[in-house]
């Protein structure tokens, strides 16, 4: 059916698609059966306290109000993150802000953090109870003048509905955000978000989800970080402001985050260098290109224990996720291992 729909939908501009995408998965006409797969207790992980059907998730940015998580779970995911969500509603950045580039299997956003708002969407999540791992992505708001506390305020509002929560220093559309990525900037925002868990009595896990621009020096550093202030998991990466010159599509000059195929390698890199700074402490997310069972077995075995995709599936539409863990599963019994947690980090 989307091979069919695909050139409807890529002729529309990307965030009329997009919106009607949503609208669409609400009505969950596609019967869930259809993306179920043989043998998926080979994928069966625990982490984060959680049981997981499987490492597939839907990464942030898709579902940015918790509008469809539900009806994404049934395509099949593992988990799925919704977000990234502010204190206060926001329209985001001018449109057009979303640019397709088809002959790279790329996108280029520069949303901006649209979304309705904390109180809203908590509410929303409350009258509608969650089928699956749910985590939540937080953010400040960007006229807001103090970042740090709007951290804290989603975490406050959301630390009682969500799986996980997903600290998001690392988006490239939102002036000031990846400062965080500095030593003591970074650790002070953590010593306030763990304060407040403290004071709320609650063990929610805390990713933390790092930009790809950063530089090497800097890894060592935030890993060192993360294991000192008990965070859960880190999230690598976001999106990347560079990687364009070899790029084919004219939107490569569009200001913004890059995602897709070109991120594919630079990500799964950047996970080999914090699988061996982290040693074992924190699992780690493998986000960024993220299309195949052969992409997904790469980043596994670079080190992540669960993966995230956001492009892949907008090319390739919602059997994405069943043909990737097809793929998984046959990799496991050709390799004669018995569930995918073998394959963490054996590439390193």
């Amino acid at each position: 059916m989307f091979s069919i729909l695909r050139p409807f939908l890529f002729n529309l501009d990307p965030e009329a698609a997009h919106d009607l995408a949503i609208k669409s998965l609400k009505f969950n006409f596609i019967p869930a059966k259809l993306f179920e797969v043989k043998d998926e207790q080979m994928l069966n992980i625990e982490l984060l306290g959680k049981k997981f059907p499987n490492p597939i998730g839907l990464a942030a940015g898709f579902d940015k109000s918790a509008e469809a998580y539900n009806s994404l779970l049934r395509l099949g995911f593992g988990f799925v993150e919704i977000g990234t969500v502010t204190p206060l509603k926001q329209l985001g950045n001018s449109k057009p802000r979303i640019f397709r580039l088809e002959d790279d299997r790329a996108l280029i956003n520069r949303l901006g953090f649209n979304n309705d708002g904390a109180e809203l969407i908590k509410n929303r999540i409350k009258s509608e109870e969650k089928k699956g791992i749910l985590g939540i992505n937080i953010g400040p708001n960007k006229n807001t003048k103090d970042q740090k506390n709007d951290f804290c305020v989603c975490l406050k509002n959301f630390f009682n509905v969500a799986d996980y929560i997903t600290i998001n220093i690392s988006s490239p559309n939102t002036a000031g955000l990846r400062d965080f990525h500095d030593k003591e900037k970074l650790k002070n925002l953590l010593l306030s978000l763990n304060k407040i868990k403290k004071e709320k009595k609650t063990d929610i896990p805390l990713l933390l989800k790092v930009s790809p621009d950063i530089k090497d020096n800097y890894i060592s550093e935030i890993a060192e970080i993360a294991i000192k202030n008990d965070i859960s998991g880190v999230v690598l990466t976001n999106t990347t402001e560079g990687n364009r010159n070899n790029l084919i599509n004219n939107n490569k000059k569009e200001k913004g985050g890059l995602s897709g195929e070109p991120l594919q390698e630079i990500s799964t890199n950047m996970i080999k260098k914090f699988y061996k700074k982290l040693n074992g402490k924190i699992p780690i997310i493998g986000v960024g290109g993220v299309n195949s069972g052969k992409s997904a077995y790469e980043k596994i075995m670079a080190g992540a224990s669960l993966l995230q995709l956001y492009t892949g599936f907008v090319y390739k539409g919602p059997l994405l996720v069943r043909d990737i863990k097809k793929e998984l599963i046959q990799i496991l019994k050709i390799e004669g291992i018995k569930n995918i947690k073998d394959l963490i980090g054996k590439g390193i």
